[in-house]
């Protein structure tokens, strides 16, 4: 049987420590047939590609360090990932759902996407607000795309309502409204998106066993049923 985990942003080089063999030597016991998500903000694609259409070296070499690890590593993207060159591979289908696959073991799990792993069911919308993008370049450190598009949402919808709105895991990168009070040691607005997500929820009557998110850099669990994840990783199968 397949084990899954879920760990939180990884920045690039910054935060992805965690993931090293000495701080995680469950890895060890793994195979390319078990799965690490991430939930947001990865940093594995950051640099635009060059104009020749290849990586620059820093990708190359992230995507790399992810493959050559014993297991496969799925993510949902962040409001701190390159959208525009995730977008940039061409989709396929991986375990019932729509990805982006930049390696053999690396996979970006899209928005409004329901995946089956190991007969358990999740369901992915990455993308969040950037509090810092008055700060950034566009194009080149801060993308737009990092807030899901209408059609996005609307395909939310659409394929949960196919299934009843009963899903087994929700993997997002920000959270519901309802919950930024639980979680803030420093100040987030509501937007759009946690709008969304408390209107899947009360409006649509999600229903979900575990709502796992990143983005707000803490490891903390609320009621049981939602866990925001920065360094801890943990084991959902």
């Amino acid at each position: 049987m397949a084990s899954v985990f879920i760990t939180g942003d990884t920045h690039g080089y910054v935060d992805r420590s965690k993931l090293e063999r000495e701080n995680w030597p469950v890895q060890n016991c793994l195979t390319k047939n078990d799965y690490l998500i991430i939930a947001g903000d990865t940093g594995i694609r950051w640099d635009n590609s060059q104009t020749d259409g290849t990586l620059t070296k820093r990708d190359q070499d992230m995507i790399g360090w992810y493959s050559d690890k014993t297991f496969t590593t799925l993510f949902v993207d962040g409001n701190h990932d390159n959208h525009r060159a995730l977008n940039s591979y061409p989709v396929t289908e991986w375990h019932g759902g729509k990805v982006h696959q930049l390696s053999s073991s690396v996979f970006h799990l899209m928005r409004g996407q329901m995946f089956t792993i190991e007969g358990q069911t999740f369901f992915t919308l990455g993308g969040a607000v950037s509090t810092d993008r008055y700060g950034r370049e566009e194009g080149q450190s801060w993308w737009p795309e990092e807030m899901p598009s209408d059609a996005e949402l609307e395909e939310s919808i659409a394929n949960l309502k196919r299934i009843n709105m009963t899903i087994d895991y929700v993997i997002t990168h920000c959270c519901g409204t309802s919950l930024l009070p639980c979680l803030l040691s420093f100040h987030y607005d509501s937007d759009d998106l946690t709008c969304f997500f408390d209107q899947l929820e009360f409006n649509y009557k999600l229903s979900f066993k575990h709502w796992y998110f990143g983005h707000y850099h803490r490891d903390k669990t609320i009621d049981n049923k939602y866990t925001c994840l920065y360094n801890k990783i943990e084991q959902i199968i």
